[in-house]
């Protein structure tokens, strides 16, 4: 479970370098934005299901097809406030109820 959470900070971070590349290339780099942008909503909305995943994924998206704001690492942000503002865990996809009876 905390290994699948950190694997999702390292799949943000790589998504905000994406998004921040953009910046580096002149003149160019406002266009790539209008592919990467809905691009990065999807993705957002996928690592974070649920109605906080909908709103970032907005935010996502309004950030990287504003020109200059690509510098703000919303991936980065929202696993902060996901798993250390909120604290909440991961769930276990692989995890199993065991039910026991008791006889005595």
């Amino acid at each position: 479970m905390k290994k699948q959470k950190y694997k999702l900070l390292k799949k943000g971070i790589v998504y905000d370098i994406v998004g921040m590349a953009s910046m580096a290339v002149p003149f160019i780099g406002p266009f790539l934005d209008i592919l990467w942008a809905p691009y990065a909503a999807k993705k957002m909305m996928d690592m974070y299901p649920g109605k906080k995943g909908k709103i970032a994924s907005v935010i996502t998206f309004i950030e990287e097809i504003i020109p200059g704001t690509d510098i703000i690492p919303s991936f980065t942000l929202m696993w902060i406030y996901t798993f250390v503002l909120n604290k909440e865990e991961v769930a276990d996809n692989e995890a199993k109820i065991i039910e026991v009876e008791v006889v005595k």
